[in-house]
């Protein structure tokens, strides 16, 4: 298996273990989209290398660009991207407690950091709108540089 297979592969079980953690959180969320909102919030969603090595995977040449504060892939109040959605996407929840939400965002950056190590990746955190905005370039652009 090649690099980008296993840092993908990697990802996906890292995401299984973090549902399973937030599922153990019983946050109240009722999946009405407003977090896509990131504005509202006074928030921006970050995100680490290997999360747009996979999200790159599964969309391919699909990658919209941020134009608003809102997530591009919230099209009628909905998550489109639902099954690949980031881990800040999948941690934060508007009615949830913020320390337990903080805890579990400090493991899953560690978990993506040593990631990287383990397969020689650069690790970057960067703003969602900025990652989108490399990836839509196009095949030319190589997130694993």
């Amino acid at each position: 298996m090649n690099e980008p297979a296993q840092i993908i592969q990697e990802v996906d079980t890292i995401y299984h273990w973090l549902d399973e953690q937030i599922s153990g959180l019983k946050q109240p969320c009722d999946a009405c989209g407003d977090c896509c909102d990131f504005e509202s919030f006074g928030h921006k969603l970050y995100v680490s290398t290997p999360e747009l090595i996979y999200f790159q995977h599964h969309l391919g040449s699909n990658i919209k660009e941020m134009i608003t504060g809102i997530c591009p892939y919230r099209i009628k109040g909905k998550c489109t991207v639902y099954p690949y959605r980031f881990s800040g996407c999948r941690i934060f929840c508007c009615k949830g407690e913020d320390e337990k939400q903080n805890k579990l965002s400090e493991k899953i950056v560690r978990k993506f950091k040593i990631l990287c190590d383990e397969y020689g990746t650069p690790y970057h955190y960067v703003y969602l709108k900025s990652g989108l905005e490399m990836m839509s370039r196009g095949p030319e652009f190589k997130i694993m540089n």
